[in-house]
């Protein structure tokens, strides 16, 4: 009997939305796989969660930082937990759980920190649970990001045309996918922020919300692009690929700056114009990638993640990109939410086979590694 092919996989992101859990069966096709999403769950943070994430993101003791790691496993535990009752598949027929838990510190080539520990989800899911996938790419000498061009070559390549794969959470990343999904024509890098900074400029302007609803107010809003030419003059965007960033830049000192250079540009600038200013930022900086850093023959961009939900930010997109076609994610394969669980659900495929998940063009390691760390349940 061959081994069950279903997988649930868990994602905790940049823009602390919270917990995304997602079941996929993959179907092998011609080298790739034909991904079949069964269920997909979202379990959003609360203030509390919220906040003590942030602690320890910025400065906290060390029993902060376990306390939260053996607690976050116990909030990813229960959405896969959640996603297994919601996708109706027998336990028995899940092989394992992938969970990318959630980033606290990220400084390639040095180091990388993700927490939310396996050991709990394979306790509560009985069920193997890989994580901790950033780590042997680092060791390797690579960024250990991005992680997803592996998985939009296997699982959402194009058979006749270049496509790019652009996630638009916290921070913005793209993936440069050849026909047919080979990976020697792999490109992928971070683009910058994606939602990060507008959704923190958001809750500091406008005390109790937490993101952009609708782009309402941006679309009130004036964005002033003197700062935001001066913003893109940061070095990280002119760099060459392989590179990946993180709140380690664009974080909490840079919204504040963020907003200081808003309000010296003009004193008179209403909330909305900032927020205005903050969603055109990461369009223009997506557009700037592209214009430095992707191929002229790439037609298609497909946005994914909170971003690609924001009205604004995607009419925005589809202005700065043209020619090029832009569709969300979601107009041709499934849910674009849930993307990123089901990236970590093949990761985690990937690695109990023995097979390498990184791709070396695209993170910089001296070569393939298989990725993640296995938590065996009982």
């Amino acid at each position: 009997m061959s081994a069950p092919d279903v997988y649930v996989g868990l994602m905790s992101g940049t823009s602390l939305d919270g917990v995304s859990a997602a079941v996929a069966r993959f179907h092998p096709e011609d080298g790739r796989f034909r991904v079949e999403l069964l269920a997909y769950v979202q379990h959003p943070y609360d203030d509390e969660q919220r906040r003590r994430l942030r602690a320890v993101m910025r400065e906290a003791r060390a029993r902060d930082y376990c306390r939260v790691g053996f607690d976050l496993g116990n909030w990813l535990a229960e959405a896969a937990l959640e996603a297994i009752e919601k996708s109706g598949v027998p336990r028995s027929q899940i092989r394992a759980v992938g969970s990318h838990g959630q980033t606290i510190w990220h400084e390639p080539p040095h180091s990388t920190l993700q927490i939310g520990e396996t050991a709990v989800i394979a306790e509560r899911t009985g069920l193997d649970t890989v994580g901790d996938f950033r780590v042997a790419d680092i060791a390797a000498g690579g960024q250990g990001a991005p992680l997803a061009p592996i998985a939009d070559a296997l699982l959402f390549s194009a058979p006749s045309h270049w496509r790019a794969l652009q996630n638009i959470g916290g921070i913005g990343n793209v993936t440069i996918v050849p026909p047919g999904g080979h990976p020697e024509g792999i490109r992928a890098f971070d683009t910058g922020p994606g939602v990060a900074v507008t959704d923190a400029v958001v809750e500091s302007l406008f005390p109790g919300v937490t993101y952009d609803r609708d782009g309402l107010l941006a679309r009130k809003g004036k964005p002033m692009q003197a700062v935001i030419d001066a913003l893109l003059e940061h070095p990280y965007f002119a760099a060459p690929p392989p590179k990946s960033t993180g709140r380690e830049l664009f974080g909490a000192d840079y919204v504040r700056d963020f907003i200081d250079r808003c309000r010296e540009q003009d004193e008179n600038a209403s909330h909305e114009d900032i927020v205005a200013t903050a969603v055109e930022l990461t369009a223009r900086s997506i557009a700037d990638a592209f214009d430095r850093f992707v191929r002229r023959d790439v037609a298609e961009v497909l946005p994914s993640g909170g971003g690609a939900r924001h009205p604004v930010l995607m009419e925005r997109l589809k202005a700065l990109l043209a020619p090029r076609t832009v569709r969300r994610f979601d107009e041709v394969f499934f849910d674009g939410e849930a993307k990123e669980a089901v990236i970590f659900a093949l990761l985690a495929k990937l690695a109990l086979e023995g097979n390498p998940g990184n791709v070396p063009a695209a993170t910089g390691a001296r070569g393939p590694r298989i990725l993640g760390k296995v938590s065996k349940a009982s």
